[in-house]
């Protein structure tokens, strides 16, 4: 997996690159699987060279929040329904798009993200929405860690520990799957795997209040090898779902 480089594009690529501790060139790569982080249209973006003919990537809520289905989407029911209050600790934030979908609906989440260029997306995607009149008040409560989830959640007091975690672990690309979103396949190759999501399991039910509800394929491994007491599974996804407490009532 090559290291990421910063594309010089405007006067804040010196800034970013010294941010992320990563080299600055002036010009795309020779190499068609290089990735580059850079500014484009007032949003920071990572995306392939121009032979590739494929649309850089950025965190944009105010697009996700065009794009939802509310009352369809099955990590709400796994989540608890209407569980509208809930602290959740997402603590494998990725691009951050299941954060906002919980948040859209009157969670409060907390962003963990180790990775710092994807972390970088994230910051630059909430700066945005924070300004945008459709997303502030949702922006409002999204929180970004940036590092480690297992570490967050140990640091956390007894008092802090939030009501649900959720784990989306990076699952390795199967063949069937080869056709995978672009998107998804330049992200697979700028994360890599999550070897130790197998821990991170442990220490979220070790830490969450009432639930831990982990994302897989719909034909994948339980993660751990440990069996969930229950799963909701749709066409391209199944959430499966730890109980550790009953919700309140009226929760």
């Amino acid at each position: 997996m090559l290291t990421p480089v910063v594309l010089k594009t405007d006067a804040s690529s010196d800034a970013l690159a010294q941010h992320l501790d990563l080299s600055l060139v002036n010009d795309w790569s020779d190499d068609p699987n290089q990735v580059h982080v850079f500014y484009h249209d007032q949003r920071l973006v990572i995306g392939l060279p121009p032979v590739n003919r494929e649309h850089p990537v950025a965190v944009d809520f105010e697009l996700a929040l065009r794009k939802r289905h509310p009352g369809k989407e099955l990590l709400l029911k796994a989540i608890g329904g209407s569980r509208h209050r809930a602290s959740v600790v997402d603590a494998t934030a990725g691009l951050g798009r299941d954060s906002f979908l919980l948040a859209s609906h009157g969670c409060t989440v907390t962003l963990c993200e180790r990775m710092p260029v994807v972390a970088a997306l994230l910051a630059d995607g909430l700066r945005r929405a924070e300004k945008s009149s459709d997303c502030a008040e949702i922006a409002s409560r999204m929180q970004l860690h940036h590092g480690s989830g297992a570490e967050y959640l140990a640091s956390l007091s007894e008092q802090d520990c939030p009501d649900v975690v959720y784990l989306d672990p990076m699952f390795p690309v199967s063949g069937k799957s080869a056709l995978v979103k672009k998107e998804m396949r330049l992200f697979h190759s700028l994360v890599g795997l999550d070897q130790d999501s197998d821990a991170l399991l442990e220490i979220a039910l070790q830490r969450a209040r009432h639930r831990v509800v982990v994302k897989r394929p719909p034909k994948a491994p339980y993660l751990a090898e440990r069996k969930p007491q229950l799963s909701v599974t749709g066409k391209a996804v199944r959430f499966d779902i730890y109980p550790l407490k009953a919700f309140p009532k009226g929760y």
